[in-house]
């Protein structure tokens, strides 16, 4: 078992910047990948951007060279560095590990972009 803790969320005005933070409890030993994903009202769920187990980050194209994606393995921990922010990029913030045949959630971090 695993559990996903989620923090860093808050208030910023456009432009501004915020790092998010997903604390992994339990053994992660096997993971595949770790992600962020977010999602809005009314709206699907989206990859925002991922992490493998050899360090190799991707991103949507819509957070391209606004997100960056890191990791403090001996922490479990995962960071989410987003800069830039515009009002579209509010949403719940979700994060993901996969182990390939399941996976588990955290209860997310909510993003609101606004001035």
């Amino acid at each position: 078992q695993v559990q996903l803790v989620e923090s860093g969320g808050g208030l910023v005005q456009p432009g501004g910047s915020l790092r998010l933070s997903c604390a992994a409890s339990g053994s992660i030993f096997g993971f595949y990948a770790m992600s962020w994903y977010r999602q809005a009202p009314g709206k699907q769920r989206e990859l925002v951007a991922q992490i493998n187990n050899l360090g190799l980050t991707i991103y949507s194209d819509s957070v391209k060279g606004r997100f960056t994606m890191s990791r403090d393995i001996p922490k479990n921990t995962v960071y989410l560095q987003m800069s830039s922010l515009k009002p579209e990029d509010t949403a719940l913030y979700l994060c993901n590990i996969d182990f390939g045949r399941y996976g588990y959630w955290g209860q997310g971090t909510q993003v609101t972009v606004s001035s």
